[in-house]
């Protein structure tokens, strides 16, 4: 079956999309159906890895997108960033690390994790819609549980968080709550 003019129809509306799709969501808005969707995905990751297009289509937040392939990013990125995100300063990415790696995790963790006051980080972490409140801890208290968001799945791009890399043992030390 030649899916050419599919394929070429699902890489226009990835195209168009900003936000990474689902097969389902490509299937309805292409009006194909999903196992053709599919195969058009499969069509067009090898188109992208053989040809030497800029472009690879990455699963992102269990949705597919057209990003940048990261040697052509890592030159571009300044210029094209999304001027909203900036950059984060080293103490906002120690505070994001910790938890992304320990979520859920308290305010008053955090900080026997770091050694000091996150309220400001944890507040610019919120306000960039990069972290989330998923629950409160049952303690006395009821402290506020705080997790990643798709947004930084997006940011970092990661499908899911179990793609983090993984901490060697020293990295696992300094992540463990002080005592």
């Amino acid at each position: 079956m030649d899916l050419k003019k599919e394929a070429a129809l699902v890489e226009t509306i990835l195209f168009l999309e900003s936000e990474p799709l689902s097969e389902k969501v490509l299937s309805n808005k292409a009006q194909l159906a999903e196992d053709v969707v599919s195969k058009c995905i499969e069509l067009l990751k090898e188109k992208y890895a053989a040809d030497e297009s800029g472009l690879e289509l990455e699963m992102i937040t269990g949705g597919w997108c057209l990003v940048p392939k990261k040697e052509y990013w890592e030159v571009l990125k300044e210029f094209y960033g999304s001027k909203r995100e900036g950059r984060l300063s080293k103490s906002a990415l120690e505070t994001l690390s910790i938890i992304a790696y320990k979520q859920p995790i308290t305010r008053a963790e955090i900080e026997s994790i770091r050694g000091v006051s996150v309220d400001n980080m944890v507040r610019l972490l919120f306000d960039r819609n990069l972290i989330r409140e998923v629950g409160k801890k049952e303690v006395p208290g009821r402290p506020t549980l705080f997790g990643t968001t798709k947004e930084f799945l997006k940011l970092f791009h990661l499908n899911s968080i179990s793609e983090l890399p993984k901490l060697d043992e020293d990295e696992q030390e300094r992540f463990e709550l002080a005592r």
